[in-house]
């Protein structure tokens, strides 16, 4: 679970991110989660869109989205998304605030 200054530092390293998936009218299938997942691994935060032609709101993708990739949605801004998950083989984001218990 991310806390508010986590979040908050992951929104602004993801503000200059470029979206690299799109959810049109295909849905949400296995084939994407799988390509999610994957540059989730190699990312760890990554940018996504929803098409006007998916069916699905942005927040519901990227609830629908975090689920099946284990992952944590960081933002929901119009259209877009973005998603957190953390490697912790090979961590690619440094810095990030600890979460304090």
């Amino acid at each position: 679970m991310l806390t508010s200054k986590q979040r908050a530092y992951l929104r602004g390293i993801a503000s200059t991110y470029e979206t690299i998936f799109q959810i049109g009218k295909g849905g949400i299938n296995e084939a994407m989660i799988k390509d999610i997942g994957e540059a989730l691994r190699k990312r760890e935060l990554i940018k996504l869109r929803v098409l006007e032609n998916s069916g699905y709101t942005a927040r519901e993708a990227a609830e629908e989205t975090a689920a099946a990739t284990e992952s944590e949605v960081v933002q929901v801004i119009g259209s877009k998304f973005v998603l957190f998950r953390r490697n912790p083989k090979e961590p690619v984001i440094e810095n990030i605030p600890k979460a304090n218990k």
